[in-house]
């Protein structure tokens, strides 16, 4: 089994980072000195990934744009004598070949992986969400791809939450057969903390076959009149097609506040240049402790 292609969907309206998202997609919000999607690509990209399929809307070009050359952009820097820059800017575009395909209505993210359907074909492929960012050595989506590879089964990554925040996700009912891996038997869609089966929570990754695009076309709409991956994961767990993989490394949910603002000081605070000032700045904000 071989897992070349990544659908990314990108067409949401990013509500829960409004207003900054009113005219700017939340793809592109900057954590640091890159927007959210490059760090999302560069993760498949590292994994072995070659082809990005942005499932868009009219609204979104500039996500694709940003992989693409920008021959005035790059004539300034090379008459600037920038040649750092313009390494940098180059390598974005030639990271990665670029599909796009139009999701028309907003009818869930099943929907969305729906539409990609004619790009990926009769190839298992990977699917990573827009504001789901995990790094570390051998994290996030490497994990799913070798796992799928060893179990031939479609795999998704979860992560273990705190109690209160068990609501906000997806919940995973599986056996632990490998460390860090479970044979998936239910998913619960935000329980509350006393339906929850586990504390495992699924997250922005995952690799699926093929066969979900004919679930998916035969499913009927769920909660809130759309497409959901989770009513489709959850007929491939009846059949005993679906394993979870306990993600390593950081995440940060770029479409939350708290983990947004997080994620660009964690990085600022990589920077060996930035480091002391950003530390002493932050300690000039935060109260003492007591």
């Amino acid at each position: 089994m071989q897992i070349k292609k990544v659908v990314i969907p990108v067409a949401g309206w990013g509500t829960r980072s409004l207003p900054a998202t009113k005219s700017i997609p939340k793809e592109m919000l900057p954590v640091y000195r890159k927007p959210v999607v490059q760090y999302i690509v560069e993760e498949g990209m590292e994994a072995g990934l070659e082809d990005v399929v942005f499932v868009t809307n009219q609204n979104k070009k500039i996500i694709e744009d940003h992989f693409d050359r920008s021959f005035l952009l790059e004539n300034l820097l090379e008459r600037s004598g920038k040649t750092q820059l313009l390494e940098e800017v180059r390598a974005v575009a030639d990271m990665v070949n670029v599909i796009a395909v139009r999701q028309k209505e907003q009818l869930g993210l099943g929907h969305a992986v729906l539409c990609a359907r004619e790009v990926c074909r009769n190839e298992p492929f990977a699917v990573m969400l827009g504001d789901d960012m995990v790094f570390g050595k051998g994290a996030g989506i490497r994990q799913l791809i070798e796992a799928a590879e060893t179990e031939k089964a479609a795999v998704v990554g979860v992560i273990e939450v705190p109690d209160d925040r068990v609501h906000k996700y997806g919940i995973i009912q599986g056996e632990e057969f490998a460390p860090g891996m479970f044979r998936v038997s239910n998913l619960v869609e935000k329980p509350s903390l006393e339906e929850a089966p586990s504390r495992l929570a699924i997250i922005g990754r995952y690799v699926l076959l093929p066969e979900i695009f004919d679930i998916l076309e035969h499913q009927s709409a769920g909660v809130g009149g759309e497409i959901q991956l989770t009513d489709a994961l959850q007929g491939l767990a009846d059949n005993g097609k679906l394993i979870a993989v306990k993600l390593k490394g950081r995440r940060f949910d770029a479409g939350d506040w708290v983990e947004y603002l997080t994620a660009n000081i964690y990085f600022a605070l990589q920077d060996e240049a930035l480091h002391e000032d950003i530390s002493a700045r932050l300690r000039e904000l935060l109260p003492p402790t007591k």
